[in-house]
């Protein structure tokens, strides 16, 4: 097996341990989860996750600073999508535990 360098295993030790941390927060998460079937608007997602103003704007600002989500805007309407590649993986990854066939996974 190659070895790695030392400062390049912090460097990507560092980017997960960030991508972790905002995945960490439960509204972020849920919003991230249903941003994987596609683009939302703003209420479209206040409806579908339950979150409501102000926590929701909250949570998608975390998300867009984090460069895990863009918008488009089209008149009044912002609309939000996944643009990380990283977290799309990881919610993949999630989603294959967590809730397979549509449905939650309660615990072991």
């Amino acid at each position: 097996m190659a070895q790695v360098d030392l400062s390049d295993l912090q460097a990507a030790a560092e980017r997960a341990g960030g991508l972790l941390k905002v995945l960490a927060n439960p509204a972020r998460l849920l919003l991230l989860c249903q941003m994987t079937q596609g683009e939302f608007c703003v209420s479209d997602l206040e409806v579908l996750t339950g979150i409501r103003q102000p926590t929701l704007s909250q949570q998608l600002t975390v998300l867009r600073e984090e460069g895990m989500v863009d918008t488009r805007r089209e008149g009044k309407q912002i609309f939000y999508r996944i643009v990380s590649e990283e977290a799309l993986a990881v919610l993949h990854t999630l989603y294959a535990i967590y809730c397979s066939n549509g449905k939650a996974v309660k615990g072991k």
